[in-house]
C-alpha cells in the first residue's frame, strides 16, 4: 500500500546501509572528523568504521560535531517539494543536533505551509535506534498513517535496550563521562564499566566490575533480566572492531538464551565510535521498559 509521506532517519542509528538501500529509506549523513579530515557516516557502505577504530588504536583522536540546519535543509527540502516528512531522529538528548532539525523543520512549513512534517525523537541511538527503525519501517510499509508510525515509536522507544561495556576508560575520559583519577586507577585496577542506555536517552553508568570476562558475563545477565519475547526478536551485538570477542559474547548469550534464533553482530558506526573507542561490546535488544 503506497504511501503520501516520506519515512526518513539519520546515520547515528547505525543503520546498515544494505537494509536502508534496499527499503529505499533515505539517511542524513552525520559529520566526524578523523585527523583533521571532515567525512560523512555512510552507515557501513565503505568500511569507515574499521579505518576509524584502527586509528584510534594508533592514538588519533576522532572529534564529531553537529550538522548543521542548512544541511539539513538540503536533505528535507527535496522531500517537501513533493511529499510530507516523518524523519526519525537519534536522542535529543545526546546531542543539540535535533535544534538545528527543528530550525529546519519551521522553516520549511512556512515555505510550504500545506505539508505534514513530524520529527519523533527515539532517545536510541545505534542498534537500539536500529530497533526501532526496522519494526517502525515494517509498520510504515503497511501503509498506516504517519501518526501510527510516530505512536508505535513514541510507546515502544524505552523499550529498545543497549547494554555495553568499553575496553579502554580513556574515552570515556574524553567524552567526560569519567574524571582523569577515575579513568588512571580504573585501568590500573582493570575496572570495567557496565553502561546502558537510559530513560531520559543518553547512556548511563550502571556499575562497574573487574575484568573484561565479568563484563561481558553481566552484559549477559542483564540482557536475560531485561529481554521479552527473545525467540521473537532479533537482537543485535555491536562491538568496536572486536570481532572475535563479539563472536564470544554472542555464545555466552546463547548458552543463557537459547531460545534466542536471530543474534546478528555489526560494528559500531565511526560517529558513535568516537565516542566509546575500539573494544567496545554492546548487547541491543527490545524489551522492558529501561530500568534507570
Amino acid at each position: 500500500m503506497a504511501n503520501n509521506y516520506v519515512f526518513m532517519t539519520d546515520s547515528d542509528s547505525d543503520l546498515p546501509f544494505s537494509f536502508a538501500e534496499e527499503r529505499n529509506i533515505p539517511v542524513v549523513k552525520m559529520p566526524y572528523t578523523l585527523d583533521d579530515v571532515e567525512y560523512l557516516d555512510d552507515n557501513g557502505k565503505t568500511g569507515q568504521e574499521k579505518i576509524l577504530f584502527k586509528r584510534m588504536r594508533e592514538g588519533s583522536v576522532p572529534i564529531t560535531s553537529l550538522l548543521p540546519t542548512a544541511a539539513y535543509l538540503e536533505y528535507f527540502e527535496p522531500i517537501l517539494k513533493e511529499n510530507d516528512l516523518l524523519f526519525v531522529a537519534f536522542s535529543s538528548n545526546m546531542s543539540n543536533t535535533i535544534q538545528n532539525v527543528f530550525e529546519a523543520r519551521e522553516e520549511l512549513l512556512k515555505k510550504y505551509p500545506e505539508r505534514k512534517f513530524k520529527v519523533v525523537d527515539t532517545l536510541s541511538i545505534s542498534a537500539p535506534m536500529t530497533l526501532l527503525l526496522k519494526k517502525s519501517h515494517d509498520l510504515y510499509l503497511t501503509g498506516v498513517s504517519m501518526e501510527e508510525v510516530e505512536n508505535w515509536i513514541m510507546d515502544n522507544r524505552l523499550k529498545s535496550h543497549a547494554w555495553l561495556t568499553v575496553e579502554d576508560l580513556v574515552y570515556l575520559k574524553r567524552g567526560g563521562r569519567i574524571t582523569s583519577t577515575s579513568a588512571f586507577f580504573g585501568s590500573m585496577l582493570d575496572i570495567k564499566p557496565i553502561l546502558t542506555l537510559g530513560k531520559s536517552g543518553k547512556i548511563e553508568p550502571e556499575g562497574k566490575v573487574q575484568g573484561r570476562k565479568k563484563a561481558l558475563r553481566t552484559l549477559v545477565e542483564r540482557t536475560v533480566e531485561n529481554i521479552d519475547n527473545p525467540e521473537d526478536q532479533e537482537i543485535i551485538i555491536l562491538h568496536g572492531d572486536c570481532l572475535d570477542q563479539a563472536e564470544m559474547l554472542k555464545n555466552m548469550l546463547v548458552f543463557q538464551l537459547p531460545e534466542a534464533n536471530n543474534i546478528t553482530i555489526q560494528m559500531i558506526g565511526p560517529v558513535i565510535g568516537s565516542h566509546c573507542g575500539p573494544g567496545t561490546l554492546a548487547i541491543c535488544f527490545m524489551g522492558k521498559e529501561r530500568p534507570i
